[in-house]
């Protein structure tokens, strides 16, 4: 049976239009309690209303219908690979993004500096998100360990983020994450999900013993947490798929890393939606199809914060006169999955999706938001059904069949 990317591959052709998707991070939320408005609702988004008007909205499903998705698969869909095919860890995202030279057989991890209390319980999954300079200090704390011959090679990321390698022979990835992503709960033990991968589990939790003994005195950032453990998996590019010439524009690593796993190019940006739009004019001649990531409202939205969700929702709103100037002929924006304030998580509620081309029958639409989403012209969609989308507004599909 063909699938969808069999079939895109077949009809995907070149074409000199351009198309910019546009990820807020994290972007759908839910009502406040006082308000009853989202996020997005709330914010001051003329712009984004505007492109609304004269564009076509609708919610976008990442994975399923009460599925809260990880980062991970909810961009694999906004790129067109089914999340439940495609699958990759998170420590082999941000190994990626580093750059970091993974071989053949190394095991990767995503980890967190945490802090634990008197009891060993989790009083905070990141470290008071202690900075990059304290967390390079203490990964060099436990860089190189050896384990029965698997040396762990452990990196800083970015403030508490860090990554985890473990090099040696006869290693697997299918293990369970020592993170319990809860408070006020001890770190697990590392579990192998399979036979074949005991000896690797038991490796990973003699090395977390050791991290706990050197880091014991070094509060709030005494223990780490690991999850996402994966080798690099083998996806088929989105050159060869949809015959585009792509590219990344992305701070943080693990964004970076997961748009090198599907074959684009990761371009050199800073760390502000100023420097990614100086990213994009700079290199608009030279690639037809860009990813630009902004990381800081799925952040206010893990920590709870309603008003500063709301704060890069209208950052963004103010900067895209910047990014429209270059008129890209498919313009998309929306967010990889949803993270209520409310709930200070991920969550399963279908984010809200804005295309704007010449080629689209306009909704005319007053304001971008979840509300006005459900009346939009692209309805409910699964994520994986806007490259397509996409494609054709570009004008990039030939037409199927006879």
């Amino acid at each position: 049976m063909q699938s969808s990317l069999d079939l895109i591959r077949e009809l995907a052709t070149t074409s000199p239009t351009k198309i910019v998707l546009l990820v807020i991070d994290g972007l759908g939320g839910l009502p406040h309690s006082e308000s009853g408005k989202t996020e997005l609702e709330t914010a001051s988004t003329p712009n984004m209303d505007k492109l609304a008007f004269n564009g076509n909205c609708g919610l976008l499903q990442p994975v399923g219908a009460g599925i809260t998705p990880g980062s991970a698969p909810g961009h694999l869909g906004l790129f067109g690979y089914d999340p439940l095919v495609y699958t990759i860890g998170r420590g082999v995202l941000e190994a990626l993004g580093m750059d970091f030279d993974l071989k053949p057989g190394d095991i990767a991890a995503r980890g967190n500096f945490c802090t634990l209390d008197a009891s060993g319980l989790i009083s905070d999954r990141r470290a008071g998100r202690i900075s990059t300079e304290d967390s390079k200090r203490l990964s060099h704390l436990l860089d190189g360990i050896d384990i029965d011959g698997v040396k762990v090679i452990v990196q800083a990321v970015k403030e508490h983020r860090l990554i985890a390698v473990f090099r040696g022979e006869g290693l697997h990835e299918e293990l369970s994450d020592a993170d319990p992503q809860q408070l006020r709960v001890p770190p697990k033990e590392v579990a192998a999900l399979k036979p074949v991968a005991e000896h690797t589990a038991k490796i990973v939790n003699q090395f977390l013993a050791e991290a706990k003994k050197r880091l014991t005195s070094h509060h709030p950032a005494n223990m780490i947490l690991l999850r996402g453990f994966s080798k690099r998996p083998n996806f088929p590019s989105m050159t060869d798929i949809y015959k585009l010439k792509a590219a990344a524009i992305a701070s943080y690593p693990m964004y970076r890393g997961l748009a090198k796993a599907v074959g684009m190019d990761v371009l050199k940006t800073g760390s502000t939606l100023a420097d990614e739009l100086a990213t994009l004019e700079k290199n608009y001649a030279s690639y037809d199809f860009f990813f630009i990531h902004v990381k800081g409202a799925d952040a206010a939205g893990e920590d709870g914060n309603f008003q500063r969700k709301v704060s890069v929702i209208e950052e963004v709103d103010r900067a895209l006169p910047q990014l429209l100037a270059l008129k890209p002929d498919v313009f998309i924006l929306t967010g990889d999955h949803s993270t209520p304030a409310t709930l200070a998580g991920h969550s399963w509620h279908p984010v809200p999706c804005l295309l704007h081309s010449r080629w689209c029958c306009p909704d005319r639409l007053t304001k971008f938001s979840e509300s006005a989403c459900r009346q939009g012209g692209l309805g409910q969609l699964a994520a994986v059904s806007l490259m397509p989308l996409a494609m054709a507004h570009g004008l990039k599909l030939t037409k199927f069949g006879a």
